[in-house]
């Protein structure tokens, strides 16, 4: 059985067209290594059948609502201690491997062993330079490629996340927690690396992604939100004075020349 929800608005309302979030990147250096999000979808599944899972109303429904951030390297990462006990992250690709381990640090980083959750499951965390913003209320979770099918499991779990995007435009970064730390961490660039869910405040609205404009309104009000992190605790209690001083309009679509 399926049950289609519809709210009524007024035509003038801007909520009753499509949600639009936009997407960019915090620097352009090294931006063609990351690749522009794209939407969970699987158009080359059967769809002769009415029954097919691919023609599913929900399953379509689910799909347009994430969108997919690929790995931009391809890496083989193993996890020891030295002498003194201290955690250490190993590059075993080597000389061979395309990120030099002289460089690892710029694309991976041990957090410290006194936040981990656990004490025996080490947490890493990849910088990546994607942010998403969007002019009214949009709420992003940030999960693992559950739709995608790895043939070598990861020793370990992602970590998700949830915030505002509208009051909250933050730089993502992709957390792994180290379960087996017998086993390595190997990524390949291209392949799924997370998901974000995008939710606004209507079911039955469609969403659109388009890749935002850094104007200096949306630089000046990204600066100032990030890297609060370092200097205070419960983040979540400073949106309401981020709200406050937030443009009415952040979002500007990049034209494309």
């Amino acid at each position: 059985m399926q049950f289609n929800i519809t709210i009524q608005r007024d035509p003038e309302d801007p909520r009753s067209g499509p949600i639009t979030v936009g997407w960019l990147r915090a620097t352009d250096k090294g931006g063609v290594l990351f690749e522009p999000p794209e939407r969970v979808s699987f158009r080359d599944t059967n769809r002769a059948s009415a029954k097919s899972a691919a023609r599913c109303p929900a399953v379509i429904a689910l799909e347009a609502r994430y969108f997919m951030i690929k790995c931009p390297f391809d890496l083989h990462i193993g996890f020891d201690r030295d002498e003194q006990g201290r955690a250490r992250l190993i590059n075993r690709a080597g000389a061979a491997g395309a990120v030099r381990s002289g460089r690892m640090s710029d694309v991976l980083v041990l957090v410290s062993e006194a936040e981990w959750r656990y004490p025996d499951r080490p947490t890493i965390q990849m910088k990546l330079p994607y942010i998403f913003i969007a002019d009214e209320p949009v709420y992003m979770t940030q999960l693992d490629s559950f739709a995608h099918y790895r043939r070598r499991p990861l020793p370990g779990t992602i970590f998700g996340g949830r915030f505002p995007i509208n009051i909250w435009p933050r730089q993502l970064m992709w957390a792994f927690e180290w379960h087996e730390t017998d086993k390595d961490l190997i990524l390949k660039r291209g392949e799924p690396l997370f998901y974000v869910q995008l939710e606004g405040d209507g079911p039955e609205r469609p969403l659109q992604l388009v890749e935002a404009e850094r104007t200096p309104e949306l630089q000046s009000y990204i600066d100032h939100v990030s890297g609060v992190v370092n200097f205070a605790n419960q983040t979540f209690s400073l949106f309401r004075a981020a709200e406050a001083a937030r443009p009415a309009r952040l979002l500007v679509a990049k034209q494309r020349r």
